[in-house]
Protein backbone atom coordinates (compact mmCIF):
# COMPACT_ATOMS: atom_id res chain seq x y z
CA UNK A 1 0.00 0.00 0.00
CA UNK A 2 0.94 3.35 -0.52
CA UNK A 3 2.10 5.99 1.81
CA UNK A 4 -0.68 8.71 1.91
CA UNK A 5 0.38 11.63 0.07
CA UNK A 6 2.47 14.53 2.04
CA UNK A 7 1.37 17.74 1.43
CA UNK A 8 2.79 21.39 1.67
CA UNK A 9 2.37 23.02 4.86
CA UNK A 10 0.23 26.16 4.23
CA UNK A 11 0.46 27.78 7.99
CA UNK A 12 -2.76 27.92 8.75
CA UNK A 13 -6.44 27.71 7.95
CA UNK A 14 -8.58 28.58 5.13
CA UNK A 15 -12.16 28.55 4.89
CA UNK A 16 -13.70 27.80 0.89
CA UNK A 17 -17.10 29.06 1.40
CA UNK A 18 -19.76 31.42 -0.26
CA UNK A 19 -19.61 34.83 0.51
CA UNK A 20 -22.28 37.52 0.91
CA UNK A 21 -24.21 34.46 3.55
CA UNK A 22 -23.57 33.63 6.40
CA UNK A 23 -24.28 29.95 5.70
CA UNK A 24 -22.67 26.60 7.69
CA UNK A 25 -19.19 28.15 6.89
CA UNK A 26 -20.67 30.41 10.00
CA UNK A 27 -20.43 27.53 12.63
CA UNK A 28 -16.86 27.13 11.44
CA UNK A 29 -15.90 30.68 11.83
CA UNK A 30 -17.85 31.01 15.41
CA UNK A 31 -15.18 28.41 16.68
CA UNK A 32 -12.50 30.17 15.05
CA UNK A 33 -13.52 33.50 16.87
CA UNK A 34 -14.22 31.97 20.05
CA UNK A 35 -10.99 30.38 20.08
CA UNK A 36 -9.07 33.44 19.33
CA UNK A 37 -7.58 31.05 16.10
CA UNK A 38 -6.40 33.48 13.12
CA UNK A 39 -8.10 31.82 9.75
CA UNK A 40 -8.31 33.45 5.92
CA UNK A 41 -11.61 32.46 3.82
CA UNK A 42 -11.52 31.61 -0.10
CA UNK A 43 -14.83 33.08 -1.24
CA UNK A 44 -14.84 33.45 -5.18
CA UNK A 45 -17.80 32.14 -7.02
CA UNK A 46 -16.28 30.84 -9.89
CA UNK A 47 -13.10 29.03 -8.40
CA UNK A 48 -15.08 27.42 -5.15
CA UNK A 49 -16.70 24.69 -6.80
CA UNK A 50 -14.14 23.94 -9.45
CA UNK A 51 -11.41 24.08 -6.67
CA UNK A 52 -13.24 21.62 -3.92
CA UNK A 53 -14.28 19.22 -6.41
CA UNK A 54 -11.00 19.06 -7.88
CA UNK A 55 -8.72 15.89 -6.93
CA UNK A 56 -5.87 17.65 -8.89
CA UNK A 57 -5.74 20.85 -6.34
CA UNK A 58 -7.55 19.26 -2.99
CA UNK A 59 -5.92 15.78 -2.99
CA UNK A 60 -8.08 12.83 -2.09
CA UNK A 61 -11.10 12.88 -2.03
CA UNK A 62 -12.56 15.42 -3.75
CA UNK A 63 -15.09 17.93 -2.02
CA UNK A 64 -19.42 17.36 -2.92
CA UNK A 65 -20.05 21.23 -1.62
CA UNK A 66 -18.43 23.41 1.10
CA UNK A 67 -17.88 24.20 3.66
CA UNK A 68 -14.27 22.87 2.85
CA UNK A 69 -11.50 23.34 5.08
CA UNK A 70 -7.93 23.39 4.07
CA UNK A 71 -5.88 22.56 7.48
CA UNK A 72 -2.57 23.90 8.23
CA UNK A 73 -1.05 20.08 6.94
CA UNK A 74 -2.44 21.32 3.20
CA UNK A 75 -4.85 18.74 3.40
CA UNK A 76 -8.79 19.58 3.56
CA UNK A 77 -11.72 18.10 5.18
CA UNK A 78 -15.68 18.85 4.37
CA UNK A 79 -18.86 18.31 5.96
CA UNK A 80 -20.04 21.11 9.13
CA UNK A 81 -20.27 18.68 11.79
CA UNK A 82 -16.75 16.86 10.91
CA UNK A 83 -14.87 19.97 10.76
CA UNK A 84 -15.75 20.95 13.94
CA UNK A 85 -15.47 17.77 15.44
CA UNK A 86 -11.49 18.02 14.05
CA UNK A 87 -11.36 21.40 15.71
CA UNK A 88 -13.26 20.71 19.01
CA UNK A 89 -10.18 19.17 20.81
CA UNK A 90 -7.69 21.17 19.18
CA UNK A 91 -9.22 24.18 20.55
CA UNK A 92 -10.85 22.75 24.20
CA UNK A 93 -14.33 23.06 22.76
CA UNK A 94 -14.82 19.15 23.14
CA UNK A 95 -15.64 18.93 26.92
CA UNK A 96 -12.77 19.12 29.49
CA UNK A 97 -12.41 15.27 28.98
CA UNK A 98 -13.71 15.69 25.90
CA UNK A 99 -11.26 17.95 24.78
CA UNK A 100 -8.22 16.17 26.30
CA UNK A 101 -8.80 13.32 23.53
CA UNK A 102 -5.40 14.15 21.13
CA UNK A 103 -3.38 13.63 24.91
CA UNK A 104 -0.89 11.06 24.51
CA UNK A 105 -0.58 9.70 28.27
CA UNK A 106 -4.35 8.98 28.72
CA UNK A 107 -4.96 5.90 30.46
CA UNK A 108 -7.32 3.65 29.08
CA UNK A 109 -9.87 4.88 31.02
CA UNK A 110 -9.26 8.47 30.52
CA UNK A 111 -9.10 8.17 27.27
CA UNK A 112 -12.95 6.37 26.76
CA UNK A 113 -14.18 9.04 28.97
CA UNK A 114 -12.58 11.55 26.52
CA UNK A 115 -14.03 9.68 23.41
CA UNK A 116 -17.44 9.65 25.05
CA UNK A 117 -17.41 13.16 25.93
CA UNK A 118 -16.10 14.20 22.28
CA UNK A 119 -18.94 12.31 21.09
CA UNK A 120 -21.94 13.41 23.03
CA UNK A 121 -20.79 16.84 21.74
CA UNK A 122 -20.56 16.30 18.34
CA UNK A 123 -24.25 14.48 19.14
CA UNK A 124 -26.07 17.48 20.30
CA UNK A 125 -23.48 19.53 17.34
CA UNK A 126 -25.21 17.03 14.84
CA UNK A 127 -29.13 17.75 16.36
CA UNK A 128 -28.69 21.43 16.77
CA UNK A 129 -27.90 21.25 12.57
CA UNK A 130 -30.53 19.01 11.96
CA UNK A 131 -32.79 22.10 13.47
CA UNK A 132 -30.78 24.44 10.73
CA UNK A 133 -31.35 21.85 8.30
CA UNK A 134 -35.30 21.92 8.64
CA UNK A 135 -35.79 25.73 8.87
CA UNK A 136 -33.84 25.66 5.03
CA UNK A 137 -36.49 23.01 4.05
CA UNK A 138 -39.34 25.58 5.30
CA UNK A 139 -38.56 27.84 2.70
CA UNK A 140 -37.22 25.14 0.29
CA UNK A 141 -39.50 22.29 0.75
CA UNK A 142 -39.50 21.06 -2.53
CA UNK A 143 -36.20 21.71 -3.93
CA UNK A 144 -33.05 23.53 -3.23
CA UNK A 145 -32.94 24.49 -7.04
CA UNK A 146 -35.83 26.08 -7.34
CA UNK A 147 -36.92 29.69 -6.14
CA UNK A 148 -38.74 30.47 -3.25
CA UNK A 149 -41.88 32.12 -5.03
CA UNK A 150 -42.01 28.47 -7.12
CA UNK A 151 -42.49 26.53 -4.42
CA UNK A 152 -44.77 29.02 -1.64
CA UNK A 153 -47.34 26.89 -1.06
CA UNK A 154 -45.85 24.48 -0.11
CA UNK A 155 -43.70 26.10 2.28
CA UNK A 156 -46.71 27.57 4.02
CA UNK A 157 -47.78 24.40 4.59
CA UNK A 158 -44.32 23.05 6.58
CA UNK A 159 -44.30 26.25 8.13
CA UNK A 160 -46.64 25.94 9.72
CA UNK A 161 -45.88 22.39 10.89
CA UNK A 162 -42.70 23.31 11.71
CA UNK A 163 -43.51 26.95 14.03
CA UNK A 164 -46.25 24.61 15.54
CA UNK A 165 -44.58 21.40 16.29
CA UNK A 166 -40.29 21.02 15.16
CA UNK A 167 -39.12 23.83 16.53
CA UNK A 168 -40.51 23.90 19.53
CA UNK A 169 -39.56 19.80 20.11
CA UNK A 170 -36.18 20.93 19.25
CA UNK A 171 -36.32 23.43 21.82
CA UNK A 172 -38.01 21.15 24.52
CA UNK A 173 -34.88 18.35 23.89
CA UNK A 174 -32.42 21.23 24.22
CA UNK A 175 -34.11 22.80 27.28
CA UNK A 176 -34.19 19.19 28.57
CA UNK A 177 -30.36 18.80 28.07
CA UNK A 178 -29.45 22.11 29.67
CA UNK A 179 -31.40 21.44 32.87
CA UNK A 180 -30.09 17.65 33.68
CA UNK A 181 -26.18 18.73 33.10
CA UNK A 182 -24.81 16.97 36.30
CA UNK A 183 -21.90 19.47 36.37
CA UNK A 184 -24.19 22.56 36.54
CA UNK A 185 -26.76 21.21 38.91
CA UNK A 186 -26.16 23.99 41.94
CA UNK A 187 -25.47 26.51 39.10
CA UNK A 188 -26.21 28.47 36.08
CA UNK A 189 -27.75 26.18 33.66
CA UNK A 190 -26.32 27.31 30.63
CA UNK A 191 -24.08 24.69 29.10
CA UNK A 192 -24.43 21.56 27.20
CA UNK A 193 -21.91 19.65 28.06
CA UNK A 194 -20.13 20.08 31.44
CA UNK A 195 -19.22 23.81 32.17
CA UNK A 196 -17.02 25.19 29.13
CA UNK A 197 -18.44 26.40 25.80
CA UNK A 198 -18.10 23.23 23.12
CA UNK A 199 -19.05 23.58 19.63
CA UNK A 200 -22.46 22.23 20.87
CA UNK A 201 -23.39 25.43 22.49
CA UNK A 202 -22.04 27.81 19.77
CA UNK A 203 -24.02 25.88 17.05
CA UNK A 204 -27.16 26.24 19.18
CA UNK A 205 -26.60 29.86 19.66
CA UNK A 206 -26.40 30.29 15.99
CA UNK A 207 -29.65 28.03 15.33
CA UNK A 208 -31.41 30.56 17.84
CA UNK A 209 -30.08 33.20 16.49
CA UNK A 210 -30.99 32.29 12.84
CA UNK A 211 -34.50 31.64 14.12
CA UNK A 212 -34.88 34.56 15.82
CA UNK A 213 -33.99 36.31 12.56
CA UNK A 214 -36.28 33.83 10.56
CA UNK A 215 -39.56 33.22 12.91
CA UNK A 216 -39.41 36.62 15.24
CA UNK A 217 -43.08 36.21 16.26
CA UNK A 218 -43.00 32.58 16.46
CA UNK A 219 -39.31 32.70 19.11
CA UNK A 220 -40.89 35.92 20.78
CA UNK A 221 -43.77 33.68 22.19
CA UNK A 222 -41.95 30.76 22.51
CA UNK A 223 -39.41 32.92 24.58
CA UNK A 224 -42.12 34.35 26.57
CA UNK A 225 -43.83 30.76 27.49
CA UNK A 226 -40.82 30.24 30.06
CA UNK A 227 -40.84 26.76 28.86
CA UNK A 228 -36.86 26.82 27.12
CA UNK A 229 -35.23 29.83 30.04
CA UNK A 230 -32.08 28.03 29.46
CA UNK A 231 -31.90 27.53 25.85
CA UNK A 232 -32.72 31.30 26.06
CA UNK A 233 -29.81 31.88 28.47
CA UNK A 234 -27.34 29.71 26.63
CA UNK A 235 -28.20 31.84 23.26
CA UNK A 236 -27.48 35.25 25.34
CA UNK A 237 -24.23 33.51 27.35
CA UNK A 238 -22.92 33.00 24.63
CA UNK A 239 -23.46 35.84 22.29
CA UNK A 240 -21.48 37.88 25.29
CA UNK A 241 -18.43 35.59 25.57
CA UNK A 242 -14.91 36.52 24.80
CA UNK A 243 -14.12 35.76 21.30
CA UNK A 244 -17.61 36.01 20.00
CA UNK A 245 -18.51 40.03 21.83
CA UNK A 246 -15.93 40.81 19.90
CA UNK A 247 -16.66 39.24 16.55
CA UNK A 248 -20.32 40.70 16.57
CA UNK A 249 -19.28 44.12 17.70
CA UNK A 250 -16.67 44.01 15.11
CA UNK A 251 -19.03 43.56 12.16
CA UNK A 252 -16.80 40.90 10.32
CA UNK A 253 -20.08 38.76 11.37
CA UNK A 254 -22.25 38.50 8.02
CA UNK A 255 -25.83 39.49 8.84
CA UNK A 256 -28.81 36.67 7.54
CA UNK A 257 -30.34 37.39 4.39
CA UNK A 258 -30.92 34.45 1.64
CA UNK A 259 -29.26 32.19 3.12
CA UNK A 260 -29.94 29.09 5.36
CA UNK A 261 -32.61 31.35 8.00
CA UNK A 262 -34.45 33.60 5.78
CA UNK A 263 -37.59 35.93 7.32
CA UNK A 264 -40.93 35.57 5.16
CA UNK A 265 -43.51 37.66 6.82
CA UNK A 266 -46.19 34.91 5.61
CA UNK A 267 -44.12 31.96 6.89
CA UNK A 268 -44.11 33.35 10.47
CA UNK A 269 -46.80 33.43 13.57
CA UNK A 270 -46.96 33.30 17.24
Amino acid sequence: MSPPEKKAKTGGYKLYYWGGIPGRGEYIRLAFEYAGESYSEMNAANKLIPTITNPAKVGFPPHFAPPVLELPSGRFISQTPAILNYLAPRYKLAGEKGSRVLEKDLSDEEREEAEEERAIVNQLTLTALDLCNEAHDVHHPIASSKYYEDQKEAALARAEDFRKLRIPKFLKHFQSVLASNPATEAGTKTYLVGKQTTTADLTLFHVVDGLLFAFPKRLGALQKSGDYEDVFALYERVKSEKGIKEYIASGRRQAFSMGLFRHYEELDAE
